[in-house]
Order: C-alpha cells, then sequence, then structure tokens
C-alpha cells in the first residue's frame, strides 16, 4: 500500500520538533509496492526518512520524503533461524525485523526471549532500518556487531538485493549507506544475528557500575535461564562451563544476569542523562565523539591539569594506537552546559545533546548553538567537532 501527502507537516515527524514541511510524503507498508513507484517523477530531491530521530530539518524539505510504514505495528517478516556448535550447542539466531519497526521495541521483545546482543542499544529512539544505515552504538555496542544482512531495493536496478554486513562499510556512526551508497538503495527489513548464550558489554558508561548498584542487597535466587527452554550457557546462568554464581554476587552483580536486567539499567542509565523525545526535542547526541593522536591527547592533559588541579584525569578509552575524547566532556569544559541560544539549548544533564527548549526552536537556532560550540572547542583543543545528526 502506498499513500501520498502533498504540502506535509513534517513536526511530527521529526523528533526535533522543527516546524517545517515537505512537498510530497509518501508511506510504503509492502516491500513490494517500490517496483511501482516511478522515483523519476516525484519531487526531487527522495529523501528516505525512518523516525526522524538523527536529523535536522534545516528548513522545509523542497522534495520527497519516503518513510517504509510498519501499519500491524509488529515483526511482520520476522523468521527465527537457529545454527549449532558441532557439539549441539544451539548458539545463534539470525532474525528479521522489517525496517519500519521501533528498534527499542525490537530491544525489548530481543530481551523478553533472552537473545543476547541489542540490550545494549535500548532506547535510542528510531526505526530498524535507519539503525543500519547509522550504525547507531551505545555503551560499547553498534548495530554493525549484530547486524547479519541487510535487505534493501535497488533503486538503480529496480531489484531486491541482500547485502552482508561486511559490504556495508560500517564506521563510527557511518557506512556506505550514508556516503558512496547515499541514495541509492532503500532498506526493506534487517537480519540480525543474537546470541543464545550471555554476551554481556559491561565495561562502558557506567554499566557495570550501575548493575553493582542494583545488586547490592539483592537475594541471590537460583533461577536458571529467564525462560528455560534447554538452551545452554556458562554456569550459573543455564549450566556449562563459566563463572560460578558465588563469583557473580562476589561482585555485587544481579544474578542471574539476564539481558532484561541489562536492558532495564541501560534505560535507567540513559533516563537520568537523556530527554525524553515526547517531552523536549532533540536528535539525541548532536556530536560524534573525537578520534586524536595520542600526542594531541597529552596536551589536552596538560591543559585540563593546569585547570583542574594535577590528579585531574581527563575521560578518554584507548582505540587502537588513538585516543577517542569524550565530545560531551570538552562540550561541559568550555561551559556550555545548560547554555541558551534563542529557542535552543545544551541538554544541562547531558552536553553532547542539543535540544528544542522552548518547543519553538527553529533550525537557525539549533545551527547557530551548534556552531558556537564547534568554534570553541576548535579554539580551546584543535580539535572540530562532527555533527552525528545528519542535516537535512
Amino acid at each position: 500500500m502506498i499513500t501520498r501527502h502533498e504540502a506535509y507537516d513534517l513536526s511530527r515527524r521529526n523528533t526535533f520538533g522543527m516546524k517545517v514541511s515537505c512537498r510530497l510524503y509518501v508511506e510504503v507498508t509492502e516491500p513490494e509496492d517500490l517496483l511501482s513507484l516511478d522515483f523519476d517523477t516525484l519531487p526531487q530531491p527522495v529523501f528516505v526518512m525512518g523516525g526522524g530521530s538523527n536529523l535536522l530539518f534545516t528548513g522545509d524539505f523542497p522534495g520527497t520524503v519516503l518513510h517504509m510504514g510498519n501499519t500491524e505495528n509488529r515483526f511482520l517478516d520476522s523468521a527465527l533461524v537457529i545454527s549449532t556448535k558441532a557439539e549441539g550447542r544451539v548458539e545463534k539466531s539470525l532474525v528479521r525485523i522489517p525496517a519500519g519497526v521501533v528498534f527499542d521495541d525490537f530491544c525489548a521483545w530481543a530481551a523478553e526471549e533472552g537473545l543476547w546482543g541489542p540490550e545494549n542499544l535500548s532506547l535510542i529512539p528510531g526505526e530498524v532500518g535507519a539503525s543500519a544505515v547509522q550504525n547507531i552504538g551505545a555503551y560499547g555496542v553498534e548495530a554493525k556487531d549484530i547486524i547479519d544482512t541487510v535487505h534493501a531495493f535497488d533503486r538503480t536496478t529496480r531489484t531486491f538485493v541482500d547485502i552482508p554486513v561486511a559490504d556495508c562499510g560500517y564506521g563510527y556512526r557511518t557506512s556506505n549507506f550514508k556516503s558512496v551508497w547515499k541514495g541509492r538503495y532503500i532498506i526493506i527489513a534487517v537480519t540480525f544475528c543474537l546470541s543464545l548464550v550471555p554476551t554481556p558489554v559491561l565495561d562502558y558508561g557506567g554499566v557495570r557500575k550501575a548493575l553493582i548498584d542494583r545488586g547490592k542487597g539483592i537475594p541471590s535466587p537460583i533461577s536458571g535461564h529467564p525462560r528455560p527452554d534447554k538452551r545452554e550457557g556458562p554456569a550459573g546462568f543455564a549450566g556449562g562451563r563459566g563463572r560460578s554464581e558465588a563469583e557473580a554476587i562476589s561482585e555485587g552483580i544481579p544474578f542471574p544476569l539476564t539481558p532484561q536486567i541489562i536492558r532495564e539499567t541501560i534505560i535507567g542509565i540513559r533516563e537520568k542523562k537523556l530527554p525524553d523525545p515526547a517531552k523536549i526535542g532533540s536528535a539525541g547526541s548532536f556530536f560524534c565523539n573525537p578520534v586524536i593522536e595520542k600526542d594531541h591527547f597529552a596536551r589536552i592533559v596538560t591543559l585540563a591539569k593546569a585547570e583542574n588541579g594535577p590528579d585531574y584525569e581527563v575521560p578518554h578509552y584507548e582505540v587502537g594506537d588513538k585516543v577517542k575524547v569524550p565530545a560531551a566532556w570538552m562540550i561541559d569544559q568550555c561551559g556550555f552546559k545548560g547554555m541558551r541560544l534563542g529557542g535552543a539549548q545544551v541538554y544541562p544533564n547531558q552536553p553532547l545533546v542539543i535540544v528544542n527548549a522552548t518547543g519553538d526552536a527553529t533550525p537557525q537556532d539549533i545551527i547557530a548553538l551548534e556552531q558556537r560550540v564547534i568554534d570553541t572547542i576548535q579554539e580551546k583543543y584543535g580539535i572540530t567537532l562532527h555533527p552525528e545528526v545528519e542535516h537535512v
């Protein structure tokens, strides 16, 4: 089914809440319907949009906005395919999810099923199709880590194709879909490779500490897997080899550790730091975290110690022979936390986020505050921040 709306108001279709419109809005609910679309006759350019959560409309869009819908609000094309290792232990599940499914609904479903992989990505706004374009990430996990295949419609050949993850050119918040293939493919579904045995990622962004805080004072039930169905895993989880229950409890982590527990913990962290797009317009993390040379980082450390004291430690992450420095830390150090410019504001609880504080911010307000942050960071640290948010 295809629906069309001319002079369409996009205010409720972008999480920033920008009051903009497009010349034509097209909603497609069945992938096969793409074959009947004459893209050349649509108002140009044609922009494929997901949930509108990682973009900034810089004004009214002169062309066509196309959205792959999910009218039944369920996993229309879901299929569970299980592979086994030589010793017969079930290990992986391949799950195909339509592009129009809300990504967090997929995360919730996986956690309920006891499937590991997307739990650290919980509460990231947007849809499944866009997650494969942006290579969304949080708390040590990126979409590419769990994607197996991207299913798409090739506008050039007018055929449906299956693109393996290795061919997608994934990098930090980028992919071939955003660069060399931009505009060519319309993602219709994504197959994710999820684990049936525990694969927790805890050592990023305070996840382990939050789990330990959650586990304090909680008795140790021996309940096995949350959904006992002959699935096996490390000892203390559902049988097999691995850490014992005593080892988990000695660290203060809730036991048994499940995808659902990690999901709830991640949601708790995010809700304390990030605005709810339903209440305050934003596009999530606005800037990418820069990766710099070690000698450049050493100069930043010297500057930070001069300003904050000799014992001050600059937050950072080793990335091979380089260093990733949190953009939020630099923005905070430059005094931007809570700063307003027109209707735009650097969010007080997380300076990596720019919000539509008044509900009436214009694209120009957002862009002006963005540029002021970029200019200040460049002047102080010699680093040019790049927006994670796509400008349309």
